[in-house]
């Protein structure tokens, strides 16, 4: 193969290259219990290594990919060759995040991967209404300093809680999200805050499930689809617009293939990786099945030019913009995945905090979330009363006394509607429910900036609302924020 493809410094000390092999289909080819020869997908793994292809993405539950790996990695360290990147997540189930739990899960990656450093450690959060994602970072960056782990990264999180973790001082330096002509929601403020902040971003989903490739090119709607992959991605094409929709991008993208000899993948790609916020795009792998190792590596044989970019502008001027931010198809509405519907399993999850009848009065329930004062000061988190809910005024406190983002109002108030959103969740309502809010600023000249987080969780919901600035308030908090919900 002439062409290698182009290398990247994902952090210091990790160069990547610019195509990262994901495995991710692992899981799929073993949906029938049959698990992959392990030697056998181990020396697939090798061919793309050698042609330059030496970074590789999985996750603890992508079926046998980090035993797979762990094999590869082992054959390479005889060989002497130069080690590939093994990047791998943790996606563990919402609940307390103690030292144990975090260094069990850690340990099971290098045990499987059979390194004594994970390269790169993704964490994928599945609710942020609850805050033990604030204690997973911290023991993730404990083990960081002990050497377990190399770089942190995130997966499927969105902008507002990217940003409170980074301000908030973790180092995380990449989050891996769905990037393509399809869903360009990392375009938007994903991508600003990255290159402000320098995070850097790992795009997946680039071929749309295979979708975005010649194949399709003019062809009819498939009346059903086999793979999980293609699956969730036919999801996304009915969303922005539908099949015509496809067809309009796929004629934009056959014609500049065409004018640079090159093919429909390779500039539906090409696309992605000339976002200025993308280190790398994840292309899927069937070890040992088929493999497009000189196909992918024909993306560095070209660049967009401006007619280029302008045919795939008006391509995708009639197509309509998946909702929500990067990660919001994994918790609400509409549910974008390959599984649909995940309300079930977020509702498997059980309340944040818990609910407990207040003395004699069996119309009154409360819940408390461990703060020192909440005892001290005769007071709880939130109350129902038949079916009204009234949160007390919130502040952006972790555990028994921490601050998140101190001095930051714009990340506290996203940690605040948080707190909120599992108040009446666990009294038995929904954010939906809410009917009022009240927010108090320290500052006024943070109004902007507190009121576009409260529009983001509330734009549709729209209760009732006021804004006011306070002479102060105690401690280190830069707004509070109260809420009353109806449950009907």
């Amino acid at each position: 193969m002439s062409l290698r493809p182009d290398r990247t410094m994902l952090a210091p000390g990790l160069e990547i290259s610019r195509v990262i092999t994901g495995l991710w289909q692992v899981a799929d080819m073993e949906r029938d219990g049959r698990l992959l020869d392990r030697d056998a997908a181990a020396a697939a793994m090798a061919d793309y290594a050698r042609d330059g292809f030496d970074t590789f993405d999985m996750a603890d539950h992508y079926g046998s990919a980090e035993l797979i790996t762990g094999r590869f990695l082992s054959l390479q360290a005889a060989t002497e060759e130069q080690r590939a990147a093994a990047f791998t997540k943790w996606c563990p189930t919402p609940g307390p995040m103690t030292p144990d739990v975090v260094g069990a899960g850690i340990e099971e990656r290098l045990e499987r991967l059979g390194v004594p450093s994970v390269d790169l450690l993704q964490f994928h959060w599945w609710m942020f209404e609850h805050p033990g994602y604030i204690d997973a970072m911290k023991e993730l960056v404990a083990l960081q300093r002990e050497g377990r782990i190399r770089h942190l990264g995130l997966t499927n999180f969105d902008t507002d809680h990217l940003r409170l973790l980074v301000k908030h001082g973790f180092p995380i330096v990449s989050n891996q999200v769905s990037f393509s002509l399809l869903d360009r929601r990392a375009a938007e403020n994903m991508s600003a805050f990255c290159l402000a902040n320098g995070v850097r971003l790992l795009a997946y989903g680039t071929l749309g499930g295979g979708f975005l490739t010649d194949r399709w090119v003019g062809a009819p709607e498939p009346t059903s689809v086999a793979d999980w992959s293609k699956s969730k991605y036919k999801r996304f094409i009915d969303t922005i617009g539908g099949w015509s929709a496809l067809q309009t991008i796929l004629a934009a993208l056959h014609e500049i293939a065409r004018k640079h000899l090159v093919s429909v993948a390779n500039v539906a790609t090409r696309w992605v990786l000339e976002q200025p916020a993308v280190a790398a795009v994840i292309v899927g792998a069937r070890l040992g099945e088929r493999e497009h190792r000189a196909d992918n590596a024909a993306l560095f044989s070209f660049a967009l030019d401006e007619d280029d970019k302008q045919r795939i502008d008006d391509a995708l001027g009639s197509t309509r913009r998946i909702p929500g931010d990067c990660g919001d198809e994994y918790r609400r509405p509409p549910f974008l995945t390959a599984s649909g519907d995940l309300s079930h399993h977020l509702e498997s999850f059980p309340p944040v905090f818990e609910a407990v009848p207040v003395d004699d009065r069996p119309d009154r329930l409360r819940i408390d979330s461990g703060s020192v004062w909440e005892p001290i000061c005769g007071y709880s988190r939130a109350v129902r009363i038949r079916d009204r809910i009234l949160v007390s005024g919130t502040t952006a406190t972790h555990g028994t006394g921490e601050v998140i983002c101190p001095g930051d109002a714009e990340g506290q108030t996203v940690y605040i509607l948080d707190k909120i959103a599992a108040s009446i969740a666990s009294l038995g309502g929904t954010l939906a429910d809410t009917v009022c809010t009240r927010v108090y600023l320290s500052n006024a000249d943070d109004w902007e900036p507190v009121s576009r987080v409260h529009g983001r969780y509330f734009g549709t919901i729209r209760p009732a609302n006021t804004l006011l600035e306070v002479s102060r308030l105690v401690g280190e908090y830069a707004v509070e924020i109260e809420a009353e919900a109806v449950v009907g």
